[in-house]
């Protein structure tokens, strides 16, 4: 097996691009996949599987996104401080109305390794309600 090397990447020279997806009218779940697929670095061929390899991705109009069924009403998330009575159960619709960044931040954590790498990866997600952000100086590449 003479010149049979695999190629590993090594977190220090990867380069890290920035997209922008619109999430209007896109369903969550697709949409999320696409995006765990960026930020994880899957989409490159020097994806290594120890080394964060992902890009940033800006998400806008998260307000926007659409949901297919009687998820709205009937998809909760639910969170429990510890204490007796500490159990919080809010809807999808409930979550968009006051925070919609946080069902797509809370999609996509659901989907990436829970590890050390993996936080890594999910700092890399920016998510806004609106159409605008911050992060024009970063030349992102818009991805439909």
């Amino acid at each position: 097996m003479i010149g049979t090397r695999s190629f590993m990447a090594k977190g220090a020279t990867v380069e890290r691009k920035w997209y922008v997806i619109d999430a209007t009218d896109q369903h969550l779940g697709r949409l999320a996949v696409k995006i765990a697929r960026i930020l994880t670095g899957k989409h490159k061929p020097t994806y290594t599987p120890h080394v964060d390899t992902g890009d940033f991705v800006v998400v806008i109009n998260a307000e926007k996104v659409g949901l297919t069924g009687k998820k709205l009403t009937q998809s909760t998330i639910s969170s429990y401080s510890g204490y007796p009575g500490g159990l919080k159960t809010l809807t999808y619709g409930q979550i968009l109305d006051r925070r919609p960044e946080r069902l797509m931040e809370r999609v996509v954590w659901g989907m990436l390794p829970k590890t050390k790498l993996g936080r890594d990866m999910y700092r890399k997600l920016k998510v806004y309600a609106g159409s605008s952000h911050p992060h024009a100086a970063q030349q992102p590449e818009q991805i439909d």
